[in-house]
């Protein structure tokens, strides 16, 4: 375990206008540093572009939140967009990260990079021991190439990037565009709808049976600051709720908290993704990090965001958001 000063630190969150960005630039307003962001949106898909940022703004601490994300939907029809503009992102912004001397990047991961079947709860070291689960196979491949990256530039170069591996995420400022949200924000706004046309009943994708662990998205930003201040290795560490709940309950969950009184019922002609996916978050606990936010409980704020914010604005996926 290391200490890194974030005091007067110049910070540069890549996609703060996404999820994690916004969670983040929230969490570091509460640190004694400075937020530097471009004056408008780059394309961090064009090196020139990231180059050019980067050396004028001679950031000191930078978090790689940018990505193109989305649900099984997705990343099943758009692969090469899931692929190319991932891999693009993240390797310029670590390659001006290093030119531009930046002193400790933190680069954000997913945990569809382990395998499909991998033992459970799932250990950082299952990475690569497996085949991944084809329906989000492409996002995770430029992952586990951002992770290599960060890796093999702290030994060919001795930077002190290091990379996180977040379990499913919601929260203020998510993705509710039915064709590329994952399941927590597609449940929401479904269940809303359903509620609002007076409809039956409530169809989910699958069969209901999956296990998943979700963590709240204020969560997660309180993580990797605490990661940034507190961990320098190349091993990468994993960020989780430490609960699961199969998708059936969740919907339920989900139902109780919009109002929708109606059955869930399920459609398995549909996907399942992954059959169960908990993370091993033993290695953050060990540097002394848990969440904090419960499931209900955040699952109301997201709702309560939801009413206030998308109604009458909807907006989809986005290269420079996640």
């Amino acid at each position: 375990m290391t200490d890194f000063d974030l005091t007067g630190c110049r910070v540069w969150v890549a996609g703060h206008r996404g999820m994690v960005g916004q969670a983040l630039v929230r969490r570091l307003e509460r640190e004694p540093c400075d937020l530097v962001a471009p004056d408008s949106r780059i394309d961090l898909r064009r090196q020139d572009a990231v180059d050019c940022w980067m050396a004028n703004a001679r950031p000191d601490v930078v978090f790689v939140a940018a990505a193109k994300v989305g649900g099984i939907h997705a990343n099943d029809t758009r692969p090469a967009e899931f692929l190319y503009d991932n891999l693009m992102i993240e390797a310029n912004v670590i390659e001006a990260a290093r030119q531009a001397g930046v002193a400790k990047l933190v680069f954000l991961g997913s945990s569809c990079i382990y395998p499909k079947m991998a033992p459970q709860p799932i250990h950082e070291d299952a990475l690569l021991t497996g085949a991944l689960e084809p329906t989000n196979e492409w996002y995770a491949v430029a992952k586990i190439a951002g992770i290599k990256l960060c890796q093999a530039y702290r030994r060919q170069y001795g930077c002190d990037f290091i990379s996180a591996q977040p379990t499913n995420l919601y929260g203020p400022f998510d993705n509710f565009d039915l064709t590329t949200s994952h399941v927590l924000p597609a449940l929401i706004r479904k269940a809303h709808e359903a509620m609002a046309a007076g409809a039956r009943d409530l169809t989910i994708w699958g069969s209901g049976t999956p296990l998943r662990e979700f963590l709240h998205v204020d969560d997660l930003a309180d993580a990797l600051v605490f990661l940034a201040m507190r961990y320098s290795g190349e091993d990468i560490v994993n960020i989780g709720s430490g609960i699961e709940i199969t998708i059936g309950d969740l919907a339920q969950m989900v139902a109780r908290i919009v109002g929708f009184k109606g059955p869930v019922v399920t459609d398995p002609t549909k996907p399942d993704g992954t059959p169960r996916k908990l993370l091993d978050t033993g290695r953050l606990e060990q540097l002394g990090w848990r969440a904090s936010i419960g499931l209900e409980q955040g699952i109301t704020s997201a709702y309560d965001w939801y009413l206030k914010n998308t109604l009458s604005t909807r907006h989809d996926v986005s290269h420079q958001n996640r």
